[in-house]
């Protein structure tokens, strides 16, 4: 069969399966098969593929078929330009979270800054701010042994071994005396109750403990409220990825808990999606 053929009838099957993205996904399985990227596959679509590779790619197509996540199944995804070794015990990157990684690093251009990213899963905001930003000190946190072991994988083959981050396993702020210029996390936010409704691929490929965000979404905000001043040098600021509805609920809370500037900020489509306070 010719790489064009297998390619559609591998994208007819994800397609039938209702996995979104089809095309997407069934090039980047093909290209996974047989050891090839986008170009080499252009301009050998009308070959015949090798034998052996066709059984790979269907088994391959399977896997997606069922829903397992593209990321899993790849073994990593793209984040910031670089790239990020996944598991199922930490959540996928998503474009939300480039979106409040870039603000911080807009906003923040000196590299003379402390910085702990809470809720770290696969490093992929403290890595990126670490790598790209330049900062003096990233912290990264999180209440599970295995993320932490990711990202410090993470970490070695993106900032090389003596120039990445530090890890701490603390569950929020319990081990974590020290107080910072930026404070950045992207923490469960999703109603207890909404979960079911997620994507097949979010409910079952991604960590609950990295979903539950409570009976309304505001658990961690509310731990991160009542307790981030105190971890805040002086000017500092802190970074929240939200629900693109908890915006008045999450200024309220800021708020109350005596941040004087909080403000919400739109992604590209639109949608509000961080939440600045200081």
């Amino acid at each position: 069969m010719r790489f064009r053929e297998l390619y559609r009838k591998g994208e007819e099957a994800l397609r039938t399966a209702g996995v979104p993205d089809a095309s997407y996904d069934a090039l980047e399985l093909l290209c996974r098969a047989f050891s090839m990227d986008r170009a080499v596959y252009l301009a050998r679509l009308r070959e015949e593929a090798p034998e052996g590779g066709e059984a790979r790619y269907e088994a391959l197509i399977r896997r997606r078929a069922d829903r397992e996540p593209l990321q899993h199944i790849l073994g990593y995804t793209e984040f910031m330009g670089l790239r990020f070794e996944l598991d199922r015990h930490v959540l996928i990157p998503r474009a939300d979270t480039e979106t409040l990684t870039e603000l911080v690093l807009n906003e923040n251009p000196s590299a003379r800054l402390s910085v702990l990213d809470l809720c770290t899963g696969s490093g992929c905001i403290g890595i990126s701010l670490k790598k790209l930003g330049g900062y003096d000190e990233v912290l990264c946190s999180d209440v599970s042994a295995e993320a932490l072991a990711l990202a410090r994988k993470n970490a070695a083959r993106i900032c090389g071994e003596n120039g990445g981050p530090s890890f701490r396993l603390s569950d929020m702020f319990e081990h974590i005396p020290e107080s910072f210029d930026l404070i950045v996390s992207n923490p469960p936010y999703i109603r207890r109750e909404d979960i079911r409704q997620l994507e097949p691929e979010v409910r079952e490929g991604d960590p609950l403990l990295a979903l539950d965000g409570g009976e309304d979404g505001l658990d961690y905000y509310r731990i991160i409220a009542a307790e981030a001043k105190r971890h805040l040098n002086e000017g500092g600021r802190l970074y929240l990825e939200m629900g693109f509805d908890q915006g008045p609920a999450l200024e309220a809370l800021f708020r109350e808990a005596g941040f004087r500037e909080v403000q919400i900020i739109r992604d590209a489509a639109g949608l509000p999606r961080i939440i600045k306070a200081c």
